[in-house]
């Protein structure tokens, strides 16, 4: 069993050689031109298959090849279409390419470089334009993927298998090379990324221009990704594009197309007050891939146990009198409770128990079958249903998963975080994009914590309602939208909106469009005032933004039942040369002309990684049921990039373990025997309790100590553990405790909830993302308490605990 990916007979090197990209990013919206360069060194003819993730929100526009000295052009056709004139030209012995996204997610595309003569290379070339995601931190997130990680395939799927191939990330035989170039109308800050950049250089004294490359000698073993920060750059803009000449007249690329990125502010006092009330259900990916490390400095930090952190955290600073439940899903799924229940005490108790046991042992990432049994629950009266999905997992059945989620979007709200490298971007934002919610990634160095807290502000954010747009436009021009409705809007956050313009003449000056919403019961509005002068754009960015978002909401339709779509996606696809789901790039060397006799030998390229698990390298595995055993090919890590190359390249890769003929594989090596997963969610529940008391140590992290001892309420007990927390004795604390005004006794629940929040103020501001919630939380217990606090019992609380904290900075 060989563990590389593209190799001869006679294990030759794969034939692709190195990957170019460059990226111009304007504003908040990059341009990416990939560069493959392919030799085939062999003596027969080959055909090469690259199997390769890309943002799953990327409007590929532009593919072309290069042999020799004939550069071939791809059109975008019909797949169908496509499919057959590839079979054609090369049983005429002429050179083909074929590019084409997968039928079931949109983040994943097929190249296919077809008869490439014995000692020929050639140069392909890829180019796709992207809106930038905006981080909690306000940086602009670009990501050039390289991690492809398995897709599970649930049970009963009709996709059938594929064979994949891998190769250790030291033995990459190719390597990359990224220039990214930055304008902006605002003066570039900074530029991060979690892989080696040389320095950034700035072109201008104003610093809106600058160049980023990466370290010469990168290899292309894992996602790069780069944060872009800008000097103000959340403040509402719009850019009108002019049309393109020779576009076919009353088409989509013939008129101007404008972009607005609304960034709405909202109220001080409205967002200073957060929900009571509320449905929170968290489902977590508790298939095996989750016992990886969450990254490669810190191998000892897996992402379950960063989930059960997470879980913690959100427990702990949820509000009093909202309802809640915990799911875990892998290969079958799992709930805490029957049905939601009611944030006390009690329960809070009872799911931290169970939290503690969670663990990455429920095999494969099939994510349908728990949000089918979530979505299907009675939702309660006056507690809008909200649901956190983690997963760093892949779906061979995104559109299907998307398309429940968009259909249950009217009584559930969807947050989605993407856990590690290689997580489907089409599957997270996805589902938060049609769920309503807000999407997030979580990778190299990121903390899980911060990200997911702040996505637990805007869900107790108040709802936002009756979103519209009114445009203001001279008589003769007219706006039609092309991005779907808005349906949901958070502070601070940009929300884009694409729209053609129709009509449009020189004398229109300037036009304005104002965004209308309630809020808490009350009406709001922001104008947006803009130049109707269109900018010229040779590449069409907002153009084919514009067209790749229609695209999108049109393949939604007929997720949804409309089976009339496919004929207008077609058109729109091929007049704007974007692709689709029912389109695929074809180009056809027409100059090339012998005869190939005999098969093309078939290569596959992959982008690899490590294999490890746990830890551990694998060397195999073993199928589950049915019996006999059979042979399996290598294990293959979560963060493992895959390569495919049979002709059906879609279909069943489980979670973990890559089965040549096993209809079920299980992901849990460890220690223990590999098991069938075949119980149903019932059994949980019919299931004993754990009646042993299940006292693990406490957590290392002293922030995680502290908070894992407040209360439901937000109070703290003034005990041991909460000394042991503060690095203090419980005699300490006692002694310190000062006597309230009038000589009465502090209560110990007062005197200890007030040094929590001495300590987390003094101590852990550099983390306060994370613990603002439930700050919040216990300041307002003490507000209702009316307890008897001073400047004096602050000031003893600094004393004792070191810190420097004022009474106005805890809000008392």
């Amino acid at each position: 069993m060989s563990c590389c990916g593209l190799v001869t007979i006679n294990k030759e090197p794969v034939p692709l050689k190195s990957v170019g990209v460059d990226v111009e990013v304007r504003d908040h919206v990059a341009s990416v031109v990939s560069t493959l360069n392919y030799e085939n060194s062999e003596d027969k003819a080959v055909e090469a298959v690259f199997v390769f993730p890309l943002p799953g929100d990327a409007a590929v526009c532009h593919f072309s090849a290069t042999v020799g000295q004939k550069e071939i052009v791809a059109e975008v056709k019909e797949k169908q279409q496509a499919h057959e004139e590839y079979d054609d030209a090369l049983s005429s012995g002429q050179q083909a390419f074929l590019l084409e996204e997968s039928d079931e997610t949109p983040d994943i595309f097929s190249l296919r470089v077809g008869s490439l003569p014995p000692g020929q290379s050639a140069s392909i070339r890829l180019e796709y334009v992207i809106e930038l995601a905006v981080e909690a931190d306000d940086g602009l997130r670009f990501c050039l993927p390289a991690v492809l990680n398995p897709r599970y395939q649930p049970e009963g799927s009709k996709f059938s298998s594929v064979q994949v191939s891998s190769v250790p990330a030291s033995e990459v035989p190719y390597t990359l090379s990224l220039c990214v170039r930055v304008s902006s109308t605002h003066p570039v800050s900074k530029v991060e990324s979690n892989c080696s950049l040389d320095p950034l250089q700035y072109l201008n004294t104003e610093k809106t221009q600058t160049t980023v490359k990466l370290a010469p000698g990168h290899k292309f073993d894992r996602d790069v990704e780069l944060l872009i920060y800008y000097q103000d750059a959340h403040q509402p803009t719009a850019l009108v594009e002019a049309g393109k000449n020779s576009a076919k007249p009353s088409s989509l690329m013939a008129d101007p197309v404008v972009m607005l990125s609304l960034y709405p502010e909202f109220p001080k006092a409205v967002m200073s007050s957060f929900a009571s009330c509320g449905e929170f259900v968290f489902l977590m990916d508790c298939s095996g891939s989750m016992s990886s490390p969450l990254n490669s400095s810190k191998t000892n930090e897996t992402c379950i146990a960063s989930a059960r952190d997470t879980l913690l955290l959100l427990l702990k600073s949820l509000p009093m009198g909202c309802y809640f439940n915990i799911y875990t899903f892998g290969s079958s799924f799992k709930h805490i409770f029957p049905k939601s229940v009611e944030y006390t005490q009690k329960t809070m108790d009872e799911a931290l128990k169970k939290v503690k046991t969670i663990d990455a042992d429920l095999g494969g990432t099939e994510i349908l079958r728990p949000l089918q049994h979530i979505f299907s629950q009675t939702c309660i009266p006056n507690q809008p249903r909200q649901v956190f999905v983690f997963t760093d997992g892949e779906v061979c059945n995104t559109k299907e998963v998307i398309s429940l989620v968009k259909k249950n979007s009217a009584s559930h709200r969807c947050f989605s975080f993407g856990i590690g490298e290689g997580s489907s971007s089409a599957l997270i934002n996805g589902l938060a994009k049609e769920g309503g919610g807000h999407a997030q990634f979580i990778t190299g160095s990121d903390r899980m914590q911060p990200k997911v807290m702040q996505s637990l502000k805007f869900a107790l954010q108040p709802a936002v309602m009756n979103v519209s747009l009114v445009w203001d436009l001279p008589k003769e021009v007219s706006a039609a939208v092309l991005s779907p409705p808005i349906t949901s809007i958070f502070q601070g956050q940009r929300s884009l909106v694409y729209a053609r313009l129709t009509g449009l003449s020189s004398k229109a000056a300037e036009g304005h469009v104002t965004l209308n919403y309630s809020l808490a019961g009350q009406p709001y509005q922001n104008k947006l005032h803009f130049c109707l002068k269109p900018t010229e754009d040779n590449r069409l960015t907002v153009h084919r933004l514009a067209a790749r978002t229609l695209i999108r909401s049109l393949e939604m339709e007929g997720e949804a039942g409309n089976k009339n779509v496919k004929e207008e996606v077609v058109e729109v696809s091929v007049q704007s040369g974007v692709s689709s789901s029912f389109t695929a790039f074809i180009g056809v060397n027409k100059d090339a002309g012998e005869v190939i006799e005999g098969p093309l030998l078939l290569r596959n390229i992959s982008a690899p990684r490590q294999m490890m698990y746990g830890g551990m390298p694998l060397m195999g595995c073993c199928s589950v049921a049915p019996l006999p055993i059979k042979m399996c090919m290598p294990a293959i890590s979560p963060r493992m990039a895959s390569g495919f190359g049979m002709r059906k390249l879609w279909g069943s890769i489980p979670d973990q373990r890559l089965c040549l003929s096993s209809p079920m594989v299980a992901s849990d090596l460890g220690d223990r025997m590999l098991q069938a997963l075949d119980y149903e969610e019932d059994d949980y529940e019919g299931s004993s309790p754990v009646e042993e008391d299940i006292s693990d140590p406490p957590p290392q992290d002293l922030l995680l100590q502290l908070v894992s001892l407040q209360k439901a309420s937000g109070c703290w007990a003034l005990d041991s553990h909460l000394a042991d927390a503060l690095g203090k004795t419980i005699d300490e604390l006692r002694k310190a405790k000062p006597e309230a005004t009038g000589n009465n006794k502090m209560e110990d629940e007062v005197w200890a909830t007030i040094l929590a929040l001495i300590w987390l103020h003094g101590e852990k501001m550099d983390a306060e993302d994370e613990w603002s919630l439930l700050a919040q939380k216990a300041l307002s217990w003490l507000q209702a308490t009316n307890a008897p606090y001073s400047t004096k019992c602050v000031d003893v609380g600094n004393s004792l605990l070191g810190c420097k904290v004022k009474k106005e900075d805890l809000g008392l």
